[in-house]
């Protein structure tokens, strides 16, 4: 009986691509900054400009508040509630200033179109993560989704990635993570998977940092850089 498509190099062919959200599938900053900034006003403290609340994007929103709060020279006792809240504001902002990545939209159909499962593992909470697939009307795209809440220890564990690649039905020797940070790039690497790092999102620090199979700076080249490693090629 024939065995499982192989790549040249006698690996498995890439059947799932999981991906990170903000910052590599999606511009939220705007939407960030907007609730931080509304908590800020709340707590009398000054409010925060988008590069700032850029840069505290990456390790889900209790990191987030914690870091504007800390930017602001005043960590509270309450912080729980404050992240709470600060969710609260989220939520109210309904998302309308979170927009695609250039070229995303149009790698993400590209990719289903041709029979790979998608994935998206993020810091997120789920339920935000979700709306903002289905506001931009790409949820029936992805085979699985797993949050920040999910009950898994929250990225650079590898738990939450693995679990994810487990929903899209392929083991991780068939999948690859794309994502914009260096926690991105640690969780890919305990995990086991090629890293493919996008340039233009919100990564700090430099490129040479970050154990990568591959970068890319526009999504119209996603294919392309997944046809192109060298141990693993897409299902044609």
């Amino acid at each position: 009986m024939p065995g499982r498509p192989q790549s040249r190099q006698g690996r498995p062919r890439v059947k799932a691509v999981v991906f990170d959200l903000d910052g590599t599938l999606v511009d939220s900053a705007g939407d960030l900054q907007a609730a931080a900034n509304r908590l800020m006003r709340q707590n009398g403290l000054p409010e925060l400009d988008l590069a700032t609340v850029t840069c505290f994007i990456g390790n889900g929103i209790a990191r987030l508040v914690e870091r504007c709060f800390a930017h602001s020279g005043s960590l509270p006792d309450d912080l729980p509630d404050q992240v709470a809240r600060f969710k609260l504001y989220y939520a109210a902002e309904e998302h309308r200033r979170t927009g695609f990545m250039p070229g995303a939209e149009t790698a993400l159909r590209r990719l289903a179109a041709s029979d790979m499962a998608l994935g998206l593992c993020t810091n997120k909470d789920t339920q935000p993560a979700r709306a903002i697939l289905n506001r931009l009307r790409i949820e029936g795209l992805f085979r699985a989704v797993v949050g920040g809440d999910s009950g898994l220890a929250q990225k650079p564990d590898a738990s939450p990635l693995l679990a994810c690649v487990a929903l899209c039905g392929v083991p991780p020797a068939e999948a690859v993570y794309v994502g914009d940070s260096a926690t991105d790039a640690a969780t890919a690497e305990v995990a086991g998977l090629p890293f493919l790092l996008y340039t233009e999102g919100y990564r700090r620090g430099p490129l040479v940092t970050m154990k990568h199979a591959a970068a890319f700076s526009h999504f119209a080249n996603l294919p392309n850089v997944i046809r192109g490693l060298p141990h693993a090629h897409p299902a044609d």
